[in-house]
């Protein structure tokens, strides 16, 4: 029986995807569940596993795009499973009979192809060429046509690069590939978050002191009891972000055409560097959480971004971003908010530097962080003062995010 596999649905947004890579060949004996392909969602990288076992036929080639619910490939479940020890039969010598002596005769000499003859199309563009080349800013004159009579097919005009000037000796090769869908979808939206949103940025400093004094007191012991789980910034972060949403309402809310939707909830949107681009899960009710729940639902989405595993409903939703450039080693930045929320909080690495304590100069680790905000929505006294109040949980962690009994808060 041939069975037709169909491109299921990743979710209810999703109409399309991209065949990223096939993990089988065609003709390939498949088990069932047996990964047999990757595809690209415009949220998510995921497997596509074979429905029965059998002989696959691939309908599809990767980069192509197809439909969700679109045929990809058959599955012959008749097909019989090769033998992965079947002995090899004997080789039989077989005597080859004197060939007749031929004489060769001198090659003859191809005839050469007349250029074609010019005319008013070569170097001509078509209107799509040409809208393509005046979009790349390049001259027609400097690019060659394959049309007919030389005309310059749209193409040609694709596939033009600019002059990169006049070559001086040394390697100037240039390769051309495609975006994946995720990487287009994530462009996409970035373009759109700076041109439909009133985006500004407000800048703070943080002393890193009390927070690496409770780090180094307790990290050794919150690994020990939470079964290998670290005590990171992460949490630390998190948890001020959480207290600073609710006395700030309005930077966990996003607009929707003339109206406002305000959350009393707070799912944290982590942007995480992954194997296939910038993905984004999502820590649920992390105002619920305590610091070894959200350091555990941080590493599990962070290995499974890792892994390829994430899933369109890890990344789904979010009220609030927290990204973290310090990792790269970015000192300040103006993080771009992730639609369609109307906030997100950008962190930086960690410096020594001298600052005013009491009216003298002491050397503190410091971190920058920058909130990007929507104006349209989210006004300067609740911006800077939403910062502010992220600060001040930081710098006083033990009175405001521990209640003074730090081991209770850390479950130890």
């Amino acid at each position: 029986m041939i069975l037709e596999m169909k491109v299921p649905s990743p979710g209810e947004s999703i109409k399309e995807v991209e065949i990223a890579t096939w993990l089988v060949k065609d003709g390939d004996y498949v088990e069932k569940d047996q990964a047999i392909a990757e595809v690209d969602s415009d949220k998510a990288t995921l497997e596509l596993p074979a429905e029965a076992s059998g002989i696959i036929t691939l309908k599809a080639e990767e980069g192509d795009a197809v439909a969700v619910g679109a045929v990809v490939c058959h599955i012959d479940t008749d097909g019989a499973k090769p033998a992965g020890d079947a002995p090899v039969a004997e080789a039989v010598k077989t005597v080859e009979a004197p060939k007749a002596e031929v004489k060769a005769e001198a090659p003859k000499a191809a005839p050469v192809a007349a250029a074609p003859a010019a005319t008013y199309a070569s170097g001509t563009p078509s209107p799509a060429a040409r809208k393509i080349l005046d979009e790349k800013n390049i001259a027609p004159a400097s690019v060659t046509g394959t049309g007919k009579d030389g005309r310059i097919t749209k193409d040609d005009a694709v596939n033009a690069v600019p002059s990169m000037g006049t070559p001086t000796g040394g390697s100037r090769g240039t390769e051309r590939t495609k975006l994946s869908m995720l990487r287009r979808k994530v462009a996409e939206r970035l373009v759109a978050a700076k041109n439909e949103t009133a985006m500004l940025t407000t800048f703070n400093e943080v002393n890193m002191t009390p927070i690496n004094t409770l780090r180094n007191e307790y990290k050794d012991a919150f690994k020990a009891k939470h079964g290998g789980i670290g005590l990171g910034y992460m949490s630390f972060f998190t948890k001020a972000v959480t207290r600073a949403l609710k006395l700030f309402p309005d930077v966990n809310s996003m607009m929707d055409g003339d109206h406002k939707i305000a959350f009393d909830f707070c799912d944290i949107s982590i942007a995480v560097s992954g194997p296939k681009g910038l993905m984004v899960p999502v820590v649920r009710n992390a105002e619920n959480l305590t610091f070894r729940g959200v350091e555990a639902d941080i590493k599990r989405l962070a290995i499974k971004a890792r892994d390829g595993q994430i899933t369109v409903d890890d990344m789904t939703g979010g009220t609030f971003t927290i990204t973290n450039g310090g990792v790269f080693g970015s000192m300040l930045s103006t993080p771009i908010i992730n639609p369609p929320q109307s906030g997100i909080l950008g962190m930086h690495n960690i410096i020594e530097r001298p600052i005013a304590v009491n009216g003298k100069v002491e050397i503190h680790p410091m971190m920058y962080v920058a909130l990007s905000y929507d104006h349209r929505i989210i006004d300067g006294r609740e911006s800077v003062g939403f910062l502010v109040a992220v600060k001040e949980a930081l710098e006083n962690p033990m009175e405001l995010l521990m209640d003074n009994n730090p081991k209770k808060a850390l479950e130890l």
